[in-house]
C-alpha cells in the first residue's frame, strides 16, 4: 500500500488528454493529501491545485523540444523520484508502456490511463506485440468507453475499466455565454460548420475540405476548423489552391471554443479513431447536430448508434457531403436527435466519474 500518489504526462499541450487530466488531477488532490506531477511543461502550473507538487525540469527551454524529448525527460525525472522514495502509487496518463516498465523495476504498482483505441496504431506489428507484452503488468487499466474496454479485450485478451470522461455541463455552458464577435459565421443562410481538434492525419479535416469544396456552389456553406498540429501547411494549402477562402477560416487553438460551438449549427468529426471525443459531448451541451465518422472508439457510443447524430462513410467525403446537404435541408427535423442527445448527458456527469476514479485509486492508498 501507497502514501502519495505520482501522475506521470511527460506533454501537456490543449487536447482532450490533457483537458481530462487537469480535471481528473484536480479533484484528486482535493481527496489526497499527497499528489504529485511529472511534466516537462510546468508552465500550466496555474491550472493545477496549489497542494500539487510539480517535478520539471529547472531549464524551461525543453517546453518547446518534440514530445519524444519530453518523453526522455520525464522518464529520467521519474526514475529519479522513485529512486528517492518509493512510497509512490503511478497513474500514467502518456508513455503508458515506458512508465510501466520503470515502474515495474522498482517493484511498485500502476494505474494507466489508455487515451487511444488499438485500431488507430495495432496495424503496427512491433507496436502490437510490444503493447501486449507490456499493458499486462499494469496493475489496473482505465479506458474511457465501453467499446474502447471491448478492443482491448478483443485486440489484446486485456481486461480494463471503463471511467466515462468527466463533463460539466454547467460550466461549459457558462463558458459558451461570453460574448464573441466572430464576423465569418454571421448571416442568417449559410451552414455553419465547426471542426475542433489537432491538425494530424487522425482528425482527417482534409476530408471535410474536400466536402466544403465539392458543395460551395450547392449551398451557402460556412467552415471553421480550430486547432493546431502537422498538417496546418497542407490544410493552408488546400484552401488557397481551391480557392476556398471566402468558406472557410482556418484558426489557431482556441482557450474558450465553447463561444464557437455556440454560434454554430453543425459539428463535423473527421476522425480516423479516438478514444473518447469530448468535443462531441461538449457540442451536444448546446444543442447542436452532430454528423461524425463511425471511427473507433467514441462516436457510437456518444451518438448512441445514430440515435443522437449522423453518421458518414469514413474517408468518403461525397458521403459527408450528402449528409450535409440533408442537415442543411432538414434541421429542423433534426432537433429530436439532438434532444436524445442531450438527455442523455448524464452518462458522462463529472461528479460521478470522478468519483469513480478517486474509489479505483484509493484502493491502492493508505495514510499512517
Amino acid at each position: 500500500m501507497y502514501k502519495k500518489l505520482l501522475i506521470f504526462i511527460p506533454h501537456i499541450g490543449g487536447g482532450g488528454v490533457e483537458k481530462n487530466f487537469f480535471i481528473i488531477t484536480n479533484f484528486l488532490a482535493k481527496k489526497l493529501d499527497n499528489v504529485t506531477v511529472i511534466t516537462v511543461n510546468k508552465e500550466f502550473k496555474k491550472k493545477l491545485n496549489k497542494k500539487i507538487k510539480i517535478i520539471s525540469p529547472n531549464n524551461s527551454r525543453w517546453k518547446n523540444s518534440s514530445i519524444y524529448i519530453k518523453y526522455i525527460i520525464s522518464i529520467l525525472l521519474l526514475i529519479n523520484t522513485l529512486l528517492s522514495d518509493r512510497n509512490y502509487l503511478v497513474f500514467s496518463f502518456q508513455a503508458n508502456w515506458y512508465a510501466i516498465i520503470i515502474t515495474k523495476l522498482f517493484g511498485l504498482k500502476i494505474i494507466s490511463r489508455s487515451n487511444t483505441a488499438p485500431e488507430g496504431w495495432s496495424t503496427n506489428i512491433i507496436k502490437k506485440i510490444s503493447y501486449k507484452m507490456i499493458i499486462n503488468f499494469a496493475d489496473e487499466i482505465i479506458v474511457n468507453s465501453i467499446e474502447f474496454k471491448k478492443s482491448l479485450k478483443n485486440y489484446f485478451n486485456v481486461n480494463s475499466t471503463c471511467i466515462y470522461n468527466p463533463l460539466n455541463k454547467s460550466k461549459i455552458l457558462k463558458l459558451g455565454n461570453v460574448k464573441k464577435e466572430f464576423n465569418f459565421f454571421k448571416g442568417k443562410n449559410s451552414l455553419k460548420i465547426l471542426n475542433i481538434g489537432r491538425f494530424t492525419d487522425q482528425k482527417n479535416q482534409l476530408l471535410i475540405l474536400k466536402s466544403i469544396e465539392y458543395l460551395k456552389d450547392r449551398i451557402p456553406i460556412k467552415l471553421l476548423i480550430a486547432g493546431r498540429g502537422k498538417n496546418y501547411k497542407s490544410l493552408k494549402k488546400f484552401i488557397n489552391e481551391k480557392k476556398l477562402n471566402k468558406n472557410v477560416r482556418l484558426m489557431n487553438f482556441i482557450n474558450n471554443p465553447y463561444t464557437y460551438i455556440k454560434l454554430s449549427d453543425v459539428f463535423i468529426l473527421s476522425s480516423n479513431y479516438e478514444g473518447l471525443p469530448n468535443v462531441l459531448l461538449e457540442t451536444q451541451c448546446f444543442k447542436k447536430i452532430i454528423i461524425s465518422t463511425k471511427c473507433p472508439t467514441g462516436p457510437k457510443e456518444i451518438l448512441l448508434n445514430g440515435k443522437a447524430g449522423i453518421f458518414f462513410r469514413m474517408n468518403d467525403y461525397k458521403d459527408l457531403s450528402k449528409k450535409i446537404i440533408y442537415v442543411f435541408k432538414n434541421k429542423k427535423k433534426l432537433k429530436s436527435k439532438v434532444k436524445i442527445g442531450y438527455n442523455n448527458l448524464y452518462r458522462f456527469d463529472e461528479k460521478k466519474n470522478l468519483n469513480i476514479y478517486y474509489k479505483l485509486i484509493s484502493k491502492y492508498l493508505t495514510y499512517l
